[in-house]
């Protein structure tokens, strides 16, 4: 009779076993108020590009896992990603700093040719006509946010840290700081969802043009599992058979050029912040 009860035991240790590997892996994903490539409603249900991404992995896999959306400011975001609280975050910058914390998904799935650019107020009076006009003004950045390197490597410059573009729209607006750095292509449509008074602002002359790259990054621990390496070669498969192209075509993105599938490296300091 003991036997029988050992083999039992066994038996249902074996199903429960099994029974634990078959549970479905959830897949946290940070998601930050960025119109028009991701939005947070007041119930904060989260929508974005990197949802949909993700959506379209998961549909398309052999494995079985959950998307849970983690709605987060960017800063908190990114910091979320470097901890490996959260597995992955969308719309990343890749820079020297930043892979040294999280892994970066080639190739990047938002290629935009556009400028930073520099809003103030109608009423300052402030003009910004070169770079070298920067100096002395009080600069709002997204807190962990990266731009273009000059810019962010510049330890000369008054930057005030800020969370979330709202906030630095509004300390502009309040004369608290002189200027807000925001992606030109970008920045009108997030500031009429975030129901700011654009028209109370300015855009300075100058600008910095550059090829701006934003990719899926995830931390490193989940980059390094089976179901992250899985998802990073649908990434590539998805971009290679044009999947990528429609999936980021309701955003008017542009569709990934062959040469980043191609040869999947880009430069490092090449969107987000």
């Amino acid at each position: 009779m003991k036997f029988y009860t050992v083999l039992i035991l066994s038996f249902l240790v074996l199903i429960y076993s099994a029974q634990s590997q078959a549970v479905e892996k959830v897949v946290h994903v940070a998601v930050d108020h960025a119109p028009p490539y991701s939005r947070l409603s007041d119930d904060s249900r989260s929508q974005g590009l990197i949802l949909d991404i993700l959506r379209y992995a998961q549909l398309t896999s052999e494995k079985k896992y959950k998307i849970n959306a983690v709605p987060c400011p960017f800063s908190r975001c990114v910091r979320l990603l470097s901890k490996g609280k959260v597995d992955v975050m969308g719309g990343l910058i890749k820079t020297p700093e930043r892979q040294k914390i999280m892994s970066f998904v080639e190739p990047p799935y938002m290629v935009l040719s556009s400028s930073f650019v520099f809003y103030g107020t109608e009423s300052s009076g402030i003009e910004v006509n070169s770079y070298e006009d920067l100096q002395g003004k009080r600069i709002a950045v997204m807190r962990g946010g990266a731009f273009f390197p000059k810019f962010d490597k510049d330890q000369s410059l008054n930057k005030v840290a800020v969370p979330s573009e709202r906030v630095a729209v509004d300390l502009v607006l309040k004369g608290r700081v002189d200027l807000v750095i925001a992606v030109e292509d970008t920045a009108d449509v997030a500031m009429g969802v975030l129901e700011q008074p654009t028209h109370k602002l300015k855009k300075m002359t100058y600008r910095h043009t550059q090829e701006i790259y934003g990719y899926m990054a995830m931390s490193t621990d989940f980059a390094e599992s089976e179901l992250g390496t899985l998802i990073a070669q649908q990434m590539y498969e998805m971009a290679k058979n044009k999947t990528l192209d429609k999936l980021v075509a309701p955003y008017q993105l542009p569709k990934i050029p062959s040469h980043l599938i191609d040869s999947p490296k880009v430069p490092s300091d090449s969107f987000s912040p």
